[in-house]
């Protein structure tokens, strides 16, 4: 039977540091490879069981139990803890991998983008103005309703009545070539 190392750990002795990972390494990676999704998760949950036996070193009691049950004790918390972590945060991507780049974009985007321009460019300048503030801007219609001093009721329909205003224009049976960027929305009707 191997002697106790945790009561030395708890001293600060940096031998029995060493030689307690040496001797817990590969029980605590077996266990943490079993609850981590990924290798890197599980050395991250490693790193923090390894660091929590140190902390709590001291708390060993050999009357209670063997080094090893505290040392899987410890392990098994500590992973448990590192899971319900991980799912608690979001997780998160760069915008760079959502949006391509400018030279990834396809030429039929471009062209549908200023087609789209065209369409908006017809609207009424309220009209545009909600619009450009909602789409680019990503204002909900009472914030564009405090910016602008519109009433809310207002900014509604021109949101609306905007939108459907490019949908037909980009769906005139002309062809959106037929779209010209200085004629205006009353002109149409």
């Amino acid at each position: 039977m191997l002697a106790p190392l945790l009561p030395r750990v708890a001293a600060g002795d940096a031998a029995a540091t060493r030689e307690c990972v040496a001797r817990y390494g590969r029980l605590v990676w077996s266990l943490a490879r079993r609850f981590c999704a990924s290798a890197e998760d599980a050395e991250d949950a490693a790193q923090e069981v390894f660091l929590d036996l140190w902390k709590s070193a001291a708390r060993f009691d050999a009357t209670a139990g063997s080094e090893v049950t505290f040392v899987g004790v410890v392990t098994r918390r500590r992973l448990i803890d590192h899971r319900r972590r991980l799912s608690r945060t979001p997780t998160t991507q760069a915008l760079t991998d959502t949006f391509p780049a400018e030279s990834e974009v396809p030429p039929e985007l471009g062209a549908e983008a200023a087609l789209a321009a065209r369409a908006v460019s017809r609207l009424r300048p309220e009209q545009q103005e909600v619009l450009m503030l909602t789409v680019c801007h990503g204002l909900s219609h009472d914030d564009i309703a405090k910016k602008t001093g519109l009433p809310l009721g207002t900014v509604k329909a021109h949101a609306r009545r905007g939108l459907i205003a490019v949908r037909e224009l980009l769906a005139d049976p002309k062809g959106p070539e037929s779209i010209q960027p200085d004629s205006t929305m009353e002109e149409r009707s």
